[in-house]
Formats: structure tokens, sequence, C-alpha cells
């Protein structure tokens, strides 16, 4: 029953441990710059919500990271689409549909670990103590998999690169700055704050940040992306249905 699950994971594993060094640096870079930009350069002795800023911010850099490798199997499926032809090698084989969709998932799960290692090396070198109890992983396996089921649903409905790129310009990217990960949501305009309830990373990056700090999870933070994925699921389940080979 699992077996279509495992071999379509195998392959997109194998396929990453190929490129591994160049997928960790850039999953390194990124969260390095804005820590000494943000995190030493401008907000370096301030605090926000009670905490010091490093502390705000470390929480938000991996929201942001690990969101961003979780979705990117957008990319690796659209090249898999439109040029190599594996994918729909995927949909001819004697596979359920559902269990592609597993599969992908479980996929960019695994992608998404890679920046949580790094961040946890940040916050040990910036002597920053974070909490990684069980409440942190459930709440990133919500955070994870919702947004590798975005990447999902978004490589199976573009039509092109084109597209996929406006996509990450207008959507990814505003979604990256405006949902809590560098400053409290509460801090931004009220026009800005409407925007930020329509974004997942919104409750995420609250969800995460409460985890990592010991404090109290949101239930209603984890409520909306549970039932998140669940939709994300039917949505892509559907798609996947209509799809030919």
């Amino acid at each position: 029953m699992v077996d279509g699950i495992v071999g379509i994971y195998y392959r997109e594993v194998r396929v990453l441990s190929r490129k591994l060094p160049r997928v960790v640096l850039a999953a390194a870079v990124p969260p390095f710059l804005y820590l000494m930009a943000f995190g030493f350069g401008v907000g370096k002795d301030s605090v926000v919500q009670g905490t010091d800023y490093l502390s705000f911010l470390l929480p938000g850099l991996l929201a942001m990271a690990s969101m961003n490798q979780s979705y990117n199997i957008a990319t690796e499926i659209n090249i898999s689409r439109f040029y190599l032809k594996i994918f729909e090698e995927f949909l001819l084989a004697p596979v359920q549909r559902w269990q592609v969709l597993v599969a992908e998932m479980l996929y960019g799960v695994t992608r998404g670990m890679i920046p949580v290692a790094i961040i946890m090396v940040y916050a040990v070198l910036c002597g920053i103590q974070l909490s990684f109890g069980l409440g942190f992983w459930f709440s990133l396996l919500l955070h994870l998999a919702a947004f590798a089921q975005i990447g999902f649903i978004v490589a199976l409905k573009m039509k092109n690169h084109r597209d996929q790129a406006s996509m990450n310009a207008f959507v990814i990217t505003p979604m990256m700055f405006l949902s809590g990960t560098f400053f409290p949501v509460e801090q931004m305009p009220l026009l800005i704050q409407w925007v930020a309830t329509l974004s997942p990373l919104t409750y995420s990056a609250d969800l995460l940040r409460h985890a990592l700090l010991g404090q109290s999870l949101d239930l209603l933070s984890m409520g909306i992306l549970a039932g998140l994925n669940l939709a994300l699921a039917a949505v892509a389940l559907h798609t996947l249905k209509r799809m030919e080979p």
C-alpha cells in the first residue's frame, strides 16, 4: 500500500542528495544575512513583546526559511513536468494519486528540515536558548506540510515557469515580510494587519515562535493550520485526479 509513496519519496531524496551542498548553502545564506542586518544591525538591544529581538527574530527566520524550502518543491515538480517528463511517469505508474501527493509532501517536509537544522546552529552561536519540545515538532510538521502542499498545488496549476515566477514575486515574497517573521504584525499599519490575517505564514510563525520561546501554544493558530492542511490536501488531490498522464 505504501510502496508507491516509498518509491517516489526515495527518488526525490536521491536527487536531493546529489545537490545537497548547494541546497544547504542556499538555505543558510539568506537567514544569515537577515540575522546580521535585522538582528545585529537594526534590532540590537531592542526588546519586542517582552523578549530581546534576537530571540524574537530567530523563530521568524526558521519559519520563513523552512517555508521557502518546502514550497520550492514546486520548481522541481515543474521541471519534472515540463522537461524531464518524470511526473507523467508517476501518473502512468500503478500508483494511487494520493500516494503521489503524500510522497511529494513528505519530500517537502524533508527539505524544510534543512534550514531548521541551520537555524538551530545559528541560535547556539548567538547564545539564544530555544525550546525544541514536542509542541515545536508538531507545529513544525503542520507548517511544513502546509507549504509543501501549497507548492504542490502551484506546480500543478502553473502552465510555465513564468507563471511560477509571478507567483513567487507577488505572493511568496510579500508573505515573507508581512507575516510577523521580522516584526510583530501588531506594529504594522491596519491594512497590512488585515492582509496578514490571510497569510498562513502568520499563523505558523506565531505558533513556532510560541513553541520555541517555551510559551503556551496558540490553539487558534494550530486549529487554522490543521484545517488549512486538510483543505489543501482536498484541493491537491482533486487537481491531481483531473490531470491526464
